[in-house]
């Protein structure tokens, strides 16, 4: 269902601004290092009646878990508050907020505009130069509020940092169940913050490494069906499923390319595993590398001009980096250990990794040339990052040290700068994991 959005913007009360001391503006530096959240004062949405206040409730109620749940913000608790808001009209008693360190203060409300919908909106304070930084309003179905409650904190965000969210997003992933010996793996798809779960495929046959197509119609996986481990599309509105190209050995690691117009695989035949490039338009395939090694888990860059795949041709897992063509491979790892599952930052800034050093996994960035490479997650067992569409918040699996692979496997978020790792709560084991665009 598409979010009806009608967007007013309130006039900066410049006039004030100027009275006051000359102050920088208000805003959180997503690249630095650990950080004080920033303290949120975020009181009830202003309603009449009982079940509007009650569906305001739940909407402020989300909105507030997705800020905090970034790691940036803090929202300071209700009982403190001391003013209290009756209409939109009404502005801020600053005094009130800065008595309780409030450096931000939003203002809600909620109104009925008939049996089927709603309009929320809402002003943003900056509390110490008392102005407001922004305003917008939503109209949308009732059905659809807990949509518009991650809108509402993607502009919030957008406006405290500079960057766009990512809290209007889904998640597909592996959902795994039962004893280690007869595994069952299928696809699931969810909101960012768990909600709204559901399957994809049956589990009759193993699902694994679901990609999303950035324009958000299909995904991609390999998949066990027929006895065979083949790269298929599945179309997520229809259910329909479908084998990706004619290739007699096995297809695994697909990705779209950035106009959802080609998929990356790579293709195992007679011990060798090369990377082929599907067009999705005339089915026709293009073979991209050609070695006796293993080369797989291409990824394109966001503008589609290069490939980041790992490869063994040099004696061990390395990364690698070619043109859109094949042509020009070069490696760019050169630390210790093993690196695999490479995914390029969707603002092309770093490349993701999965490493294997010392016994130990971990969860790394680089920038696409190989330096400055960090090392944010580790464990027994960490795999698969995937980006938040913003580029600044990764997801990927992890699995503890257990007696014969009985430990649950669970899906976690870190930010980029290494702090703020929380655990994703799936109904049962979740692998695998890829992030969507932003929703439409």
């Amino acid at each position: 269902m598409k979010l009806r959005l009608g967007i007013s913007f309130w006039m900066m009360l410049c006039a004030l601004a100027f009275a006051l001391p000359a102050r920088a503006e208000l805003r959180i530096d997503v690249d630095g290092a650990q950080r004080e959240p920033m303290p949120v004062a975020f009181p009830q949405m202003i309603h009449e009646g009982f079940f509007v206040g009650r569906l305001g409730g739940k909407i402020r109620d989300v909105v507030t878990a997705d800020l905090e749940r970034s790691g940036l913000f803090r929202i300071i608790s209700e009982r403190s508050y001391i003013q209290e808001f009756n209409s939109m009209s009404q502005e801020p008693n600053f005094t009130d907020w800065k008595a309780i360190n409030a450096q931000v203060l939003v203002q809600s409300a909620i109104t009925e505009v008939d049996a089927n919908n709603v309009r929320i909106e809402f002003r943003l304070w900056d509390v110490y130069t008392e102005t407001q930084m922004q305003g917008q309003s939503y109209t949308t179905s009732k059905d659809n509020w807990r949509r518009v409650a991650h809108v509402m904190a993607d502009a919030i965000y957008e406006r405290l940092t500079g960057e766009k969210g990512y809290f209007d997003t889904r998640i597909v992933y592996v959902s795994e169940t039962g004893p280690a010996t007869r595994r069952i793996k299928r696809l699931a798809i969810m909101d960012q913050d768990g909600e709204n779960h559901k399957f994809l495929t049956s589990g009759e046959y193993m699902a694994l490494t679901p990609r999303f197509s950035p324009n958000l119609q299909k995904i991609t996986y390999m998949s066990y069906s027929g006895n065979s481990p083949r790269v298929y599309l599945l179309d997520i509105e229809t259910g329909k499923q479908m084998l990706l190209g004619n290739f007699p050995g096995m297809t695994f690691a697909p990705r779209f390319s950035p106009d959802s117009s080609k998929v990356l695989l790579s293709y195992a035949n007679n011990g060798k595993t090369n990377i082929y490039e599907m067009d999705l338009k005339t089915r026709t395939s293009k073979q991209l590398t050609n070695s006796n090694a293993i080369d797989t888990s291409p990824c394109y860059s966001p503008d589609g001009s290069q490939i980041v795949f790992n490869s063994d041709r040099g004696g061990n897992q390395q990364l690698y980096v070619m043109n859109a063509d094949g042509s020009d491979v070069k490696r760019i790892s050169f630390g210790s250990g093993r690196y695999a599952t490479p995914v390029w930052s969707p603002r092309g800034d770093y490349i993701a990794f999965t490493k294997i050093a010392g016994g130990q996994f971990y969860i790394g960035v680089m920038y696409p040339d190989g330096s400055g490479e960090r090392l944010l997650a580790s464990g027994y067992l960490v795999e698969g990052p995937t980006w938040s569409p913003n580029g600044r918040v990764l997801i990927f699996f992890r699995q503890e040290e257990g007696g014969r692979g009985t430990a649950p496997v669970k899906l976690y978020s870190i930010d980029l700068t290494g702090y703020n790792e929380r655990q994703i709560i799936t109904p049962a084991d979740g692998s695998d994991p890829a992030w969507s665009p932003l929703l439409p």
